[in-house]
């Protein structure tokens, strides 16, 4: 067969084309630092990356799931911690006044103190994380209101209400943790009018009330107070938890990203390597198709 000056220069031409080609790939996957920048370039890499990445994005969300659990519950710990610190401030002041070397006037200003404090109960009862009120069970928009009450006689007080409910948010496929706590538990007695603590309150304020009177509230505080622990106790074993779930969370989504970057990032060094063997191929073709494409018929016939 023989062979042509126009075979050899479209020969020559596709070789170059393909040479090209090739240099653009590499310094794409320079660029990139990717193997591959669309599906058709390797069908097998993209399905897997598919794959890969949407398990790297669940465990991600896991972890900002982790995140937003640890904020209600260090936010539910300070509050119990502060709620803690109040009702043993309200034990003492009750110590205190059932002293029989206490006077009238006493009393009085020990009861307008733990009306103070009853206010402060009511502002720990509005915590928030964010704009979340985490007391008041899954109606976490709204603020526990005053509302009126009435009991069994038919006369009406001032309670405040709290809604019912549980906040649960998933930290891992398939489980998840509640991380509010029981407002209702907590200071549905002492924000009441009806309850102990307005009681006491009443009491101190009566100049006929006898010492073993207010002292037998220092049994209702102990037990507001054991309760507040209990609690707390509860919110320390979820942190506990949640600590272990996000060291194992860390784990998954470093092996996710190594897996995902093996699968789809190129080795820098070997692409380097290829690129600039690829350029002298290319230089070196160059070359010959310099002389193989003769410019003039005096240069064909010489």
């Amino acid at each position: 067969m023989r062979v042509t000056q126009s075979m050899l220069s479209t020969n020559m031409l596709r070789n170059l084309s393909n040479s090209y080609n090739k240099l653009g790939k590499l310094q794409e996957q320079l660029t990139t630092q990717k193997k591959i920048t669309r599906p058709s370039d390797d069908p097998v890499v993209a399905m897997l990356g598919i794959g890969y990445r949407s398990d790297l994005n669940q465990v991600q969300q896991f972890s900002r799931n982790i995140g937003e659990v640890n904020n209600w519950l260090d936010t539910t710990d300070d509050a119990l911690a502060e709620g803690i610190s109040v009702l043993q401030r309200l034990r003492e002041l009750t110590v205190q006044a059932s002293n029989g070397t206490y006077e009238e006037g006493q009393r009085e200003a020990i009861a307008v103190e733990i009306e103070q404090l009853q206010d402060q109960l009511y502002t720990i009862a509005r915590t928030q994380v964010g704009d979340k009120y985490i007391f008041n069970g899954k109606n976490t928009n709204n603020v526990p209101n005053v509302v009126e009450a009435t009991n069994e006689a038919g006369e009406t007080y001032k309670k405040v209400e709290f809604t019912p409910g549980t906040i649960n948010i998933e930290i891992f496929d398939g489980i998840t943790i509640d991380v509010n706590t029981s407002g209702q538990l907590l200071f549905d007695d002492l924000l009441s009018e009806e309850g102990s603590l307005s009681q006491l309150i009443n009491v101190l304020k009566d100049p006929n009330t006898t010492d073993e009177e207010i002292g037998a509230f220092l049994d209702y505080l102990d037990g507001q107070i054991d309760t507040f622990l209990k609690e707390q106790a509860k919110v320390g074993a979820k942190q506990n938890r949640v600590e272990l779930m996000e060291d194992r969370i860390s784990q998954q989504e470093v092996t996710a990203t190594k897996i995902l970057s093996e699968n789809e990032d190129v080795d820098m060094e070997k692409v380097i390597t290829e690129l600039l063997t690829q350029e002298s191929v290319h230089r070196a073709a160059l070359a010959v198709g310099a002389k193989i494409i003769q410019p003039t018929l005096v240069d064909f016939l010489r």
